[in-house]
């Protein structure tokens, strides 16, 4: 089910909502949460039935695991069951998502004849295994308790956070859903929630599937694109991108503020850092935490000297790329991202005025930091979005081929949207021998409104920092109508692949 849907928002958010809160007031809170539970295992449902033996599975075989480490709770045990938790949760990851990558190599380079499997991916696996991971890691070190099962269970499903994130721990998550002054209806926390999710609707609906248009075009032509074509492809590409997860996660949080749940942020401006490293402090918050904690802290993070801390950088990133998907792709793409964190961690080039411990050689202003940091995460992409190695490589050629065939005009002509329907009319009447050029412009003004937006005020700093006045009710009643309006272009969220 997705969260820009009419069966969602008509259907089943008031349905959950309104369970929710009649039960809690009933005082029937163990109900509430299985309730909540059942409802959000509907939602992971709702696109293949398949999905819900995956996760139901996940999940009992963790909490059974949870149950024996508080029966023996010897050292001995601990460390057997740390052992079965990264074999069950890596594992059933390893069988869905890589094993067909694995021995698919494995053919290549052996020679050998294994029968691929050709598995379906469970939407969101990636997510709820991490999720899940954390708790059981925690556990075996004697850091986390066993929680009751109605707790453990709605931690894990909670629908807002389920299929594509913010990747939540349990320390963050259980107390909360064992707090009975959150089981109250607040106004406050749902006018909140309401904002939050409509703007991240706006991303995703207004922005991102209208970017996706000639980004897809342009990634299922790579051999045709000419420089022009192919810089502002990437570039719509990278805009795409971040209004379409940050989207999503907006929307997650505003659904769990409506809940009285608060998820953590996810996104803080990213494209304003003026490096990498920074860069990646503020993008997809939650899993740079989780691979801090629970990898690059035990390999020994930066207490074993420089190339140990290079290499576990290194291993981080590696991994990154690695989680986002089965593909060399990927794995091409998180190497560079290592790669150039590594090079910020040097020291050789550093901002001006930034608060580095220790000042870098050679200082540069900010603004030149931005355009090198932003720059070079649009030539990652380029990994990062194409299906194999021989698109991503060609995307590099097209640029450095330094030549304009006018395929650009193809790409643009991708803006024959609803909304330009009208316009499109009276110059076909009037003008027609515009038209082209027409559609180039309108390329050319949303991508100038979409930097633009990025420039400004995110969404946590709009709704946390600004109260609820009349202004930023009206652009969010504007928006919500003029996003469900475009429901009939539904299209999935880019991480419910991850």
């Amino acid at each position: 089910m997705l969260f820009n849907s009419y069966v969602f928002i008509f259907l089943f958010l008031p349905l959950v909502l309104a369970g929710w809160y009649f039960l809690n007031y009933l005082k029937a809170h163990e109900a509430a949460k299985f309730f909540l539970a059942g409802m959000s295992l509907w939602f992971y449902g709702y696109f293949n039935k398949y999905y819900l033996a995956v996760i139901v599975v996940s999940i009992l075989g963790n909490y059974l695991l949870s149950y024996l480490l508080k029966v023996f709770s010897s050292r001995i045990f601990a460390r057997i069951g740390l052992i079965c938790g990264l074999l069950i949760n890596l594992g059933l990851l390893f069988y869905f998502k890589y094993y067909d990558f694995f021995f698919e190599n494995i053919n290549l380079i052996f020679h050998t004849d294994f029968t691929l499997k050709n598995i379906l991916l469970p939407l969101g696996i990636s997510f709820f295994t991490f999720q899940q991971l954390s708790f059981i890691i925690d556990r075996c070190r004697g850091k986390a308790e066993h929680y009751s099962f109605a707790n453990y269970l709605t931690f894990v499903t909670f629908f807002p956070q389920l299929i594509a994130g913010p990747i939540v721990l349990y320390k963050e998550m259980m107390p909360q859903f064992e707090d009975e002054t959150k089981r109250r209806f607040q106004s406050d926390n749902f006018a909140k929630g309401i904002v939050f999710f409509t703007l991240g609707l706006g991303k995703k609906v207004l922005l991102a599937d209208v970017l996706a248009l000639p980004v897809n075009f342009g990634f299922d032509h790579t051999p045709f694109l000419d420089t022009p074509s192919t810089l502002l492809v990437i570039l719509a590409y990278t805009f795409e991108i971040y209004f379409d997860f940050s989207g999503y996660s907006d929307m997650a949080v505003g659904l769990g503020k409506m809940f009285n749940i608060e998820l953590p942020v996810n996104f803080n401006s990213p494209y304003k850092a003026c490096s990498v490293k920074e860069l990646w402090q503020r993008w997809h918050m939650t899993l740079s935490r989780f691979f801090i904690q629970y990898v690059y802290i035990p390999l020994g993070g930066s207490r074993k000297g420089k190339m140990r801390t290079i290499l576990n950088t290194f291993m981080v990133f590696f991994l990154s790329g690695l989680w986002h998907g089965a593909n060399w792709t990927y794995i091409a793409w998180g190497t560079m991202q290592g790669l150039l964190v590594i090079w910020d961690n040097l020291g050789v080039i550093g901002i001006k005025g930034s608060n580095e411990k220790v000042p870098a050689r050679i200082q540069i202003p900010r603004w030149l930091g931005w355009f090198f940091t932003f720059s070079f995460f649009n030539l990652s992409l380029f990994f990062f979005r194409s299906d194999n190695m021989t698109n991503a490589f060609q995307m590099f050629k097209n640029i450095l081929a330094f030549k304009n065939t006018g395929y650009i005009y193809k790409v643009a002509a991708l803006m024959d949207i609803p909304e330009f329907y009208l316009i499109k009319q009276v110059i076909n009447l009037t003008v027609p021998e515009m038209l082209t050029y027409v559609y180039l412009a309108v390329f050319l003004v949303l991508l100038a409104v979409s930097g633009f937006i990025l420039t400004r005020k995110n969404t946590w700093e709009i709704v946390e920092r600004y109260p609820l006045n009349t202004k930023l009710c009206l652009w969010v009643t504007v928006i919500f109508v003029w996003s469900v309006i475009s429901f009939s272009q539904v299209s999935t969220f880019i991480y419910f692949n991850f």
